[in-house]
């Protein structure tokens, strides 16, 4: 069945719409999309105060692309004290980018969204190590991952002439006494998420009772006795204010929706702070050494660095030209998304929250001194790190570049008083009305696991009807399923996806 892509004749925006989306970012679209094909008579209107759609975390030169399946990122696959390796949130991780995987096949199939080629491609993902204690945790990391299907076809190697083949400019120039280990998937994918977002949006402005307004800012908004919330918004390309009332409100607006979540009161919301991050990336400026490399390549972090500061060896295929970025370095500013405010952190701060923000922070002292000395490094410095997987890298071929803006969440916990989450969190009000999502990596990759979590929260009684449920089987074959334990459903929704998706099987 093709998705109904009719002609939006009703352009008048609504004062009561059934849904309001606030960010134009990939979870706001995701979750329009599902909304939309799931009940198409709903009315949905979407706020953005850039004059761009995608323009914050989910922009190309902001976001990693990664396809985040847990091929490569090491920081899934903790070492457990007894020294095996703990593969559990590869699995998740793994089974969500899947489904994202099934859902954007069915839009491409069903003629929703443009060519596949216009936001995902494929690129073998790689974890590099050096040092004899590196190598042989990958090589268990390897033996743990590969022996589950979504990992199958994991190779590793630590042959020097073998990981040449596969990273030649990682081994040029490396000491042949060096002890190096590699895995390598070739199902791995690079992803343009801004694109992807861009392509949903479209899809989504060609639908009756639909319609974006860019450059306005949500301010305020409170729920009404009788359910709806009440939101208070401003254009700011002219001042004026609005107010109109909705059914249901997602604020999915990256690091702005902490703010937005402390004012709608809920009690949900309390106690939640933000820790921002924000990142940088050396971008290869010589397009003959960008050529010579092709795969995304993961190593281990440093001590006390946040999971979104693995050092990688990126490529990237960005509006259909090839990149080549290493990073991201880290630093710290109070600012809660890159076009945002000094102001953002300090005004973050509640009474609910100050407990659980002083405690989280006391317990991360090693992650703070990280970020101080992230700040303080100099270009010869930052050289040094790109040397550790580039030994000829000369400072001319790269130059510096701000990467986006990631709050991660803080939240309360009765034995620490707060603790620091490295991930995505939705928090929703126990009548299902509003819903925020805080945190950051891996959200792009898993938006639809994510907005399908939501959609259990908030939309439960139409969750469980028939045609809802046959709707999602229809756009997500192993709906219900999960894919680590079904090897045949894997191996069947994979060839389906990666054929759609024209990435290698």
């Amino acid at each position: 069945m093709r998705c109904k892509s009719r002609k939006n004749n009703n352009m008048s925006p609504k004062s009561a719409p059934d849904i309001v989306l606030i960010g134009a970012g990939i979870m706001s679209a995701t979750l329009g999309v599902l909304l939309k094909e799931l009940q198409p008579e709903l009315t949905i209107e979407i706020f953005e105060r850039l004059d761009v759609i995608a323009g914050e975390s989910s922009d190309a030169w902001n976001n990693a692309g990664t396809g985040h399946s847990a091929f490569c990122e090491l920081n899934y696959t903790p070492e457990k004290q007894d020294g095996s390796i703990d593969i559990g949130k590869a699995i998740k991780i793994a089974e969500s980018f899947e489904i994202s995987k099934e859902f954007w096949s069915f839009l491409v199939q069903a003629g929703c969204v443009n060519s596949p080629g216009n936001f995902i491609q494929g690129v073998p993902h790689m974890s590099f190590v050096w040092g004899e204690k590196n190598v042989e945790y990958l090589r268990k990391r390897q033996q743990a991952l590969s022996a589950n299907n979504l990992f199958k076809g994991m190779e590793f190697s630590e042959d020097p002439e073998v990981i040449k083949n596969w990273i030649p400019l990682v081994m040029e120039g490396r000491d042949p006494n060096e002890k190096v280990a590699a895995t390598r998937m070739d199902a791995g994918t690079d992803i343009n998420f801004g694109a992807l977002t861009r392509s949903l949006i479209a899809y989504l402005q060609r639908q009756p009772g639909v319609h974006l307004h860019l450059e306005h800012e949500v301010k305020d908004l409170d729920q009404n006795e009788d359910g709806r919330w009440k939101l208070k918004v401003k254009d700011l390309k002219n001042g004026k204010k609005r107010t109109l009332q909705a059914k249901f409100v997602f604020i999915g607006a990256g690091g702005g929706s902490l703010p937005l979540l402390e004012k709608s009161g809920i009690e949900e919301g309390k106690g939640f702070g933000g820790f921002p991050v924000s990142g940088q990336w050396l971008v290869c400026n010589n397009q003959a050494i960008v050529e010579k490399h092709a795969a995304k390549v993961y190593g281990k972090a440093s001590v006390g660095a946040p999971p979104m500061s693995v050092p990688h060896l990126d490529t990237r295929v960005i509006d259909g030209k090839k990149a080549l970025l290493f990073g991201p370095y880290a630093g710290f500013s109070t600012k809660f998304l890159k076009k945002g405010s000094w102001l953002d952190l300090p005004r973050s701060i509640k009474f609910n929250n100050i407990r659980p923000m002083l405690a989280a922070g006391l317990d991360n002292l090693p992650l703070t001194k990280y970020l101080i000395d992230q700040i303080r490094q100099s270009p010869e410095e930052r050289l040094q790190a790109l040397q550790d997987f580039l030994p000829e890298a000369k400072m001319e071929d790269w130059q510096l570049e701000v990467a986006g803006q990631r709050v991660q969440v803080i939240k309360k916990d009765p034995e620490h008083g707060g603790i620091l989450e490295f991930g995505t969190e939705v928090v929703s009000a126990a009548d299902g009305s509003i819903a925020a999502l805080l945190g950051a990596s891996p959200g792009a990759s898993t938006a639809v696991s994510i907005m399908l979590e939501l959609l259990n929260r908030c939309f439960k009684k139409e969750l469980a009807t028939e045609a809802w449920r046959n709707k999602l089987l229809q756009m997500i074959p192993s709906y219900g399923k999960k894919l680590a334990d079904e090897p045949e459903m894997l191996a069947q929704v994979r060839s389906w996806a990666n054929n759609v998706l024209e990435l290698k099987d």
